[in-house]
């Protein structure tokens, strides 16, 4: 989790806006899931495309699984014109989504997040339900093997909800 912590302070220090969603999200929740990389969400405005330009290339981001000498231009315009971008750099792997599957873009995501504060900055993580429709539709082998431990989170919480309710 090194590399997320110092991933997260990247964003933190450049003012990214993002919503932390996947493997991070869901340890963020308190599944025991480990994960080595970060997934976020990001707005895709003039000025946060810039911010993410920034960070990205402080850190020497390339595209992950990229042809070698494969041309590719970090830059805000790249980013404009892409929606989802895989990068290795030097803090690790960094994975950014312009939507999320049954969530939709970073306004969508922002309106379904709960607010952490991570390492002297304030993160919006993606809820705990949206998260798991999220990981639902994506379908992918490590994305079901942590569904019954998310589903188990959120039953929980909803039975606190209640019980509080019911006092």
């Amino acid at each position: 989790m090194k590399d997320v912590e110092q991933q997260l302070r990247l964003l933190g220090r450049f003012q990214v806006d993002c919503v932390i969603v996947g493997g991070v999200a869901a340890t963020l929740h308190g599944a025991s899931y480990l994960t080595h990389d970060l997934d976020v969400c990001y707005a895709r405005t003039p000025e946060n495309l810039k911010r993410v330009e920034q960070a990205l290339q402080s850190v020497h981001a390339q595209l992950r699984g990229a042809p070698t000498g494969l041309p590719f231009l970090l830059d805000a315009e790249t980013l404009r014109r892409g929606l989802n971008f895989t990068f290795d750099t030097d803090l690790g792997a960094l994975d950014l989504f312009g939507e999320v599957a049954c969530v939709g873009d970073f306004d969508a995501a922002t309106r379904q997040a709960v607010v952490k504060e991570l390492f002297g900055f304030r993160f919006p993580v993606l809820a705990l339900d949206r998260l798991i429709a999220s990981k639902r539709q994506a379908g992918r082998t490590k994305d079901l093997l942590v569904l019954p431990e998310l589903e188990a989170i959120l039953e929980y919480q909803q039975s606190q909800s209640k019980a509080q309710e019911d006092t």
